[in-house]
């Protein structure tokens, strides 16, 4: 049997121009400045040869004076380590650059969290600190790579980005859209293969790749001539059967070497996990041991802790890895850690063993980890202990690993430990030790969902907990979860009657309960009086949790006390601005994220009541800027702010800015509904037919009600659309009864409802037999009743109100005039559409401008201003095609008509103009008032008449009237 010694090419082939358009991307050329190049997501299949270019790329750099530091994300399941890859590219940077990182952590401490640093220059006691704010973090670890900078230009590589943790990914998203003073640059690999539809990074590369400072190049497959030449680069004169390699490889550079390796073997299988274990045959027995024990411990493992696992003396160890090594199974890098050559050939190495192998050699980790953590982490060891079945272990690690993922801002990773760990203590819990074990994790975990966008997760966690403590379980447990579940309904809609809630569990509250127990739950119970505009008892505990807070320096605590205490719940907005604005700047001071985030939401609420519009479109827009850059987009308040802003966008006509918001990686699946209609509401503005998609949003109003006023309107306007006034009835008084049983009787957004219900039922209406009018128009006549405020109603909606009701108004009136159902006159119609239109200039909204143009427009036209209509179709058309609203354009190009509901009429013979005609003519209008009513003029009824009488073979109007009675073309 032939044997052939496993080895990589030494040359790079068919990538020379794949790696110059790397280079040239990079500013990694003769004339590019050092650091002008772009940041490069460099995607390709498994095996196509990203690592393989990417060392070359490094190699390039490293010739040309840079500095490179090189990460690596691994494949941990749900065991994440938070920052797995900047962990080992700061260990690298610590060794280059002591003193550098010395001095960044001294200015920024925050980077004493990151293991490498804490290890290298000691870290704080963070036993009893508050969770590290993760913008401190990455603005430490940006402040990091700038400094490192200063001396030569640097660029950093992520290698496996398919694999990183959603921290690794915020951070990224920070690193890109942050700019760097310095010459930077970083490029970060992924396979495209891995990203099925669900994939978390996904949608985040599709935010990356839209940031101007952001490249993405696919690497792809080598060519026929490109695999021969590999091939000859591997195999040299050994007579291997190069087209069948050619076929087989696909021009996958992995596969084209694992056919060359095997090619000496007996049997050659063709699937390629055999192919690549047909590799290992060629292992003795010691080298065998010492791969298959680093495939336990994923696709890298260092010298230190693979020696304390694989139980061998030196030399025998050493012996087995330079096999590995020779046989191009494991590769050493330069930290120490032997990585196999691709994460394939570890994970077939993995599924070869047997289930007992495996659970031995993970107890095996579990006593080299806990002996001695520093040749891995908590979060590994956790990991271990479960697979091996060493649940007080992996129950231990498991809460370390989320203390420190929240410790350095990772709340998704801190959320999964804790939850495992929380199932765990489940499945035993029957101590009181470990039922209060239970209970504080539940709090902690509830804490790390929140800020991670899942507080309806975290909600019915601490319910569930809650009610399945016995009956005589402490008060203070049943305090502790009840506080979680206030705090949590403050996040998003449930059924929680949150206000008996809050008196139970203060009355839950033992005397002797932990001050920072005490504080909190008074937080939230001063929260939850102030909503219910109990003003004095909320300000009493307020004031205590306030004073609570401070004596135990939790600034954070005390930031969102302060917060609620400059609320204003229930009492005129103007007062409470200046103490909200004070609110912000303390939480800022003290860097409170979620504080802070709040007080700014607040802030702009109290703006936009007193009609401060654009600051409050300001404190909107920073509040949600602010949550992506610290990395938690979708936290309380973040996700209002987010929509707010979205809404403001859609206002201002600039609607691609907002649909891109709506493009959101890693959303919550309880949020998702709310952000996907908006989307909605904007595509259909652009012409979508989406009536279908916004109904199958319903399910979630159950979840966020807010759904409901964005996406029901998109319902309406489809059903109207397409001719059905059934629809359009059904789907608003869906959305009013939801509204308004979950945010009153004068909802905001009630006017907003109707006058967009009653704009679809106008475009029905001159279809409909005259006989069916009457019916409809009293369903018309009620939406409108429902959506106009009576005088002693409260305060009208503000400016957006004010517009909302005078377009309502001059809806009503119109449908009106269109059914021939007491039509109002010409004056009164034209002076409520000019009040409609004035009332859009006050409150800025291009597109619903437009449109009251255009309806202006129709009415002049009909009264005989031609030249007036004119000046408003212009205006309204070149608003249209700024925006691409194009049922908007397409109405404008047959303004003149009224809105049909077919081609044709329902005798087959006259259109559905001519039959609306004759139904009016049947009723004994004149050609004057006819075309007053239609919007046409005198002398184009006079056309259609004529062709009505030619039609029918009538000699008269008369006569007409009595044919169409006597066919039934008239009721």
């Amino acid at each position: 049997m032939m044997t052939l010694m496993a080895q990589s090419a030494e040359r790079l082939v068919g990538r020379d121009a794949d790696l110059e358009t790397l280079a040239g991307l990079i500013g990694l050329s003769g004339t590019a400045p050092a650091g002008t190049g772009r940041h490069v997501l460099l995607a390709g299949d498994a095996g196509v040869g990203k690592t393989r270019i990417l060392r070359e790329l490094r190699g390039r750099a490293v010739a040309d004076g840079r500095q490179t530091f090189v990460g690596h994300c691994l494949d941990f399941g749900d065991s994440a380590e938070a920052y797995l890859p900047f962990t080992e590219i700061i260990d690298n940077i610590i060794s280059a650059l002591p003193a550098v990182v010395a001095q960044v952590a001294d200015a920024h401490p925050a980077l004493l969290r990151m293991a490498p640093v804490a290890r290298a220059f000691g870290g704080a006691d963070t036993a009893d600190q508050e969770a590290l704010d993760r913008g401190n973090l990455f603005a430490a670890i940006h402040a990091l790579l700038e400094r490192a900078a200063e001396k030569t230009p640097v660029l950093i590589v992520v290698e496996d980005t398919h694999w990183a943790d959603q921290s690794t990914r915020d951070l990224l998203t920070f690193l890109f859209t942050r700019p760097f003073v310095g010459p930077v640059t970083i490029v970060a690999s992924y396979r495209a293969d891995d990203l099925h539809r669900r994939h978390p990074l996904r949608r985040q590369l599709a935010e990356w790749t839209r940031l101007p400072s952001v490249e993405r190049f696919h690497l792809g497959r080598l060519s026929d001539d490109d695999v021969r030449l590999l091939v000859a680069e591997l195999a040299g004169d050994l007579g291997i059967d190069v087209e069948s390699v050619v076929r087989r490889a696909e021009g996958n550079a992995f596969f084209v070497e694992e056919l060359v390796q095997a090619a000496g073997t007996d049997e050659l299988p063709w699937d390629l996990a055999d192919l690549l274990l047909v590799r290992l045959e060629q292992l003795d027995a010691t080298a065998r041991e010492v791969v298959d024990t680093a495939s336990a411990a994923g696709r890298d493992v260092s010298d230190e802790l693979l020696h304390a696992v694989a139980g061998l003396d030196r030399a025998t160890l050493d012996a087995g890895l330079r096999q590995a090594i020779e046989r191009a199974i494991l590769v050493p890098r330069e930290d120490g850690y032997y990585v196999f050559r691709h994460a394939l050939l570890g994970e077939a190495v993995y599924d070869d063993l047997l289930p007992g192998e495996r659970v031995r050699l993970h107890q095996r980790y579990v006593e080299a980890l806990r002996g001695d953590l520093t040749t891995g982490s908590s979060a590994g060891l956790a990991r271990h202990a479960r697979l091996a079945g060493d649940h007080e272990t992996a129950l231990a690690a498991g809460i370390a690993a989320g203390d420190e993922a929240a410790a350095t801002g990772g709340p998704d990773e801190a959320s999964q430990h804790y939850q495992q760990a929380i199932a765990q203590l489940a499945r035993r819990a029957s101590s009181e030790d470990d039922t209060q074990r239970l209970v504080d994790l539940v709090v902690k975990a509830s804490d790390a969902m929140v800020a991670a966008g899942h507080a309806d997760r975290a909600g019915k966690l601490a319910r569930e907990q809650r009610e399945s403590l016995p009956p005589d379980a402490p008060g203070l447990w049943r305090a502790q979860l009840m506080t979680v579940e206030i705090e949590t309904s403050f996040a998003y809609v449930n059924d929680v009657e949150v206000e008996e809630l809050a008196e139970a569990a203060m009355a839950k509250l033992p005397e002797d309960a932990p001050p920072l127990v005490r504080a909190r739950l008074l937080a939230a119970y001063a929260r939850v009086l102030m909503i219910y505009r109990r003003h004095d008892d909320a300000e009493r505990a307020g004031q205590e949790a306030l004073a609570l807070a401070e004596e135990l320096g939790r600034t954070g605590l005390a930031a969102e006390v302060a917060t609620t205490l400059a609320g204003s719940w229930g009492r005129p907005a103007e007062p409470w601005i200046e103490p909200l604005r004070a609110a912000v700047a303390r939480a800022a001071e003290v860097g409170a994220l979620h504080p802070e985030l709040r007080a700014r939401l607040q802030l702009a609420y109290a703006l936009d009541a007193v009609d401060r519009l654009e600051e409050a479109a300001e404190s909107f827009r920073s509040a949600f800027e602010l949550s992506v850059e610290r990395g938690v987009p979708w936290a309380p308040y973040a996700f209002d702010a987010r929509i707010a802003w979205i809404g403001r966008l859609y206002a201002k006509g600039r609607w691609d800015e907002a649909l891109a918001l709506t493009e959101s990686y890693g959303i919550p699946a309880a949020l998702s509904p709310w952000l996907e209609s908006t989307r909605l509401m904007i595509e259909q503005d652009r012409g979508a037919d989406l009536g279908e998609q916004a109904r199958r949003l319903r399910p979630s109003w159950k979840q966020e009600v807010a759904t409901a006023s964005e996406s029901v309107p998109v319902e309406i306007k489809a059903a109207g659309a397409r001719g059905d006034v059934d629809g359009v009835i059904e789907a608003y008084d869906a959305a009013v009864e939801v509204l308004t049983r979950t945010w009153g009787q004068w909802f905001g957004g009630n006017a907003r409802l109707s006058a967009v219900a009653v704009g679809a039922i106008s475009t029905v209406i001159p279809g409909l037999p005259v006989g069916e009018r009457r019916q409809v128009m009293a369903q018309v006549d009620r939406i409108l009743a429902e959506g106009t405020r009576p005088a002693d109603s409260p305060k009208l909606w503000g400016l957006e109100g004010q517009a909302w009701t005078a377009r309502l108004v001059a809806e009503g009136l119109r449908v009106h005039w269109l059914a021939g159902i007491e039509p109002p006159e010409q004056e009164e119609l034209v002076d409520a559409w000019r009040k409609t239109v004035a009332a859009f200039e006050a409150f800025p909204h291009v597109h619903e401008l437009a449109w009251s143009r255009a309806r202006l427009a129709e009415v002049l036209r009909a009264g005989g201003d031609a030249a007036g209509a004119r000046v408003l179709v212009d205006q309204a058309r070149e608003s249209a095609k700024q925006l691409g609203a194009e049922p908007l354009l397409e109405h404008l190009r047959t303004l003149g008509t009224t809105p049909q509901r077919s081609a044709t009429g329902p005798s087959g013979n006259l259109t559905a103009r001519e039959s609306e005609i004759l139904a009016l003519v049947a009723a004994g209008r004149s050609n004057g008032e006819i075309g007053k009513q239609l919007f046409i003029s005198t002398k184009t009824v006079s056309v259609h008449v004529s062709n009505i009488l030619a039609k029918l073979g009538a000699s008269g109007r008369t006569e007409a009237a009595a044919i169409g009675r006597r066919r039934g073309l008239v009721e």
